[in-house]
C-alpha cells in the first residue's frame, strides 16, 4: 500500500486532538522531558497520557516518511528498507512457529502494520492491543482496504492491564512497542497472564546496551534525545528487560541483540550522509522538503499549528537514533524468545 501523501499528513497531524489545541499539546508533551524540566518520575506517573499525546502528534509524519509498520530492522546489502521490514516480521512470525488458525496477540500495535503482514504471512488471526484511539481507527480503515478485517482487530487498552481472558492467546509479540511501558515487569507479567500454557511470547525491544555509561553526559543526552522523539518513559538496559522476563515467570528460549549482525546499519536510513530513492523521505534532502512543506501547510491553515514543532522534536530523535547507533550504545532490537510454562510449578 503507498505511503500518506502531503495533505494526508496535515491532516492527521494531532490525531484525535482538537486542531487548535495541537500547539498546547506539544508544549505539554515537551514538558515531560528532561531538556524540558521533565523528569523521569513524571513521565512513568503519567505515561498514558505522554504516550498518547506522543502519537496522536507524531502518527501521520510516520506514516508519511515510514509507511505502515513503524520499526527498524536487521538489513542485508541489496535489500530494501521495506523489504527488511517484512523480512523483519516474517522471522518473527517463524520465531513463534505460527500455525494457521492460531489466535494471537500483537502488544503495542500502532496502526497495524505488521499486524496485516504476519497475519498474512501466517495466516493467523491477530488482535491488536493499541491505547490509542487515533491509531486504531486508522488501523481498522487500513485492515479494511487490505481485507483482513475478518480476521483481525483491535482492542483499546492499556498493555499495564489488559481487558483480555487469561490464557487466551495461542502466541503473543511486540514490536517495538513495550519500550514504552513505564515498568517491563507489570507489562510482561499480564503479557504472560492472557498468553496460554507452553506457548511463546517474542519481541523486538529498545534497549540502552552494556555499552551505555550512566554517567557520560553525551551518553545521557542522546539517551534523552531518543526519549524525547519517541515518546518513551525510560530506556532500559538489555540486562533489565532479561531480569523483568524472568521475574514474571518466563522460561527464555535465546535473546539477541540482532542490531550486531546487520550488514547495514539499521540506523542507515536516518543518517543525513546517506542518501537513497527507494527511502527519499527519511534522507536530509528529503526531512529538508517534508520540514519546508509541514511548514508552508502550517502558514496556510491545511496544517495545525504545532506541526512544525512535531517535525522538529522527531528530527531531534533521528539525530539521538543515528547516534546512539553508532557509537553502539542503544539498539531498536534486542530480540528475544520466551515461554511461558506448561504449570507455573
Amino acid at each position: 500500500m503507498a505511503k500518506a501523501g502531503a495533505l494526508d499528513l496535515a491532516s492527521g497531524v494531532g490525531g484525535k486532538i482538537e486542531k487548535d489545541e495541537v500547539l498546547s499539546a506539544v508544549d505539554r508533551y515537551e514538558k515531560y522531558h528532561v531538556s524540558y524540566g521533565g523528569d523521569l518520575g513524571q513521565r512513568k506517573a503519567n505515561y498514558t497520557d505522554m504516550v498518547n499525546k506522543y502519537y496522536d502528534l507524531v502518527t501521520s509524519f510516520y506514516e508519511f516518511g515510514w509507511g505502515e509498520s513503524f520499526h527498524f530492522a536487521h538489513r542485508w546489502k541489496g535489500e530494501s528498507l521495506q523489504e527488511s521490514i517484512k523480512r523483519h516480521e516474517h522471522f518473527l512470525a517463524l520465531q513463534l512457529g505460527l500455525k494457521p488458525g492460531q489466535k494471537v496477540l500483537d502488544v503495542g500495535c500502532g496502526i497495524g502494520g505488521p499486524l496485516r503482514e504476519i497475519s498474512r504471512f501466517s495466516m493467523t488471526s491477530i488482535t491488536g492491543l493499541n491505547n490509542n484511539e487515533y491509531q486504531i481507527t486508522r488501523g481498522k480503515e487500513l485492515n479494511r482496504r487490505t481485507g483482513v478485517d475478518n480476521t483481525c482487530d483491535f482492542v483499546k487498552a492499556d498493555f499495564m492491564k489488559m481487558p483480555l481472558q487469561d490464557n487466551s492467546f495461542d502466541a503473543v509479540y511486540a514490536i517495538e512497542a513495550t519500550c514504552h511501558a513505564p515498568d517491563a515487569y507489570g507489562c510482561y507479567k499480564e503479557i504472560y497472564r492472557v498468553l496460554k500454557p507452553g506457548q511463546y511470547f517474542a519481541a523486538y525491544e529498545w534497549c540502552m546496551t552494556d555499552a551505555f555509561d550512566p554517567n557520560n553526559q553525551e551518553h545521557q543526552k542522546i539517551k534523552a534525545e531518543i526519549e524525547l522523539g519517541d515518546g518513551l518513559p525510560d530506556i532500559r538496559l538489555t540486562s533489565k528487560c532479561l531480569e523483568a522476563l524472568k521475574q514474571a515467570g518466563f522460561e527464555v528460549i535465546w535473546e539477541k541483540d540482532i542490531a550486531v549482525d546487520s550488514p547495514v546499519p539499521w540506523y542507515l536510513p536516518l543518517d543525513t550522509s546517506h542518501f537513497s530513492m527507494s527511502s527519499f523521505r527519511l534522507t536530509s534532502v528529503g526531512r529538508l522538503f517534508t520540514r519546508n512543506m509541514v511548514k508552508g501547510l502550517e502558514y496556510i491553515g491545511l496544517a495545525p499549528k504545532g506541526s512544525l514543532r512535531v517535525q522538529q522534536f522527531l528530527e531531534k530523535a533521528a539525530e539521538g537514533l543515528v547516534e546512539g547507533g553508532k557509537r553502539e550504545i542503544f539498539t531498536p532490537m534486542y530480540f528475544f524468545l520466551a515461554r511461558k510454562p506448561l504449570s507455573d510449578n
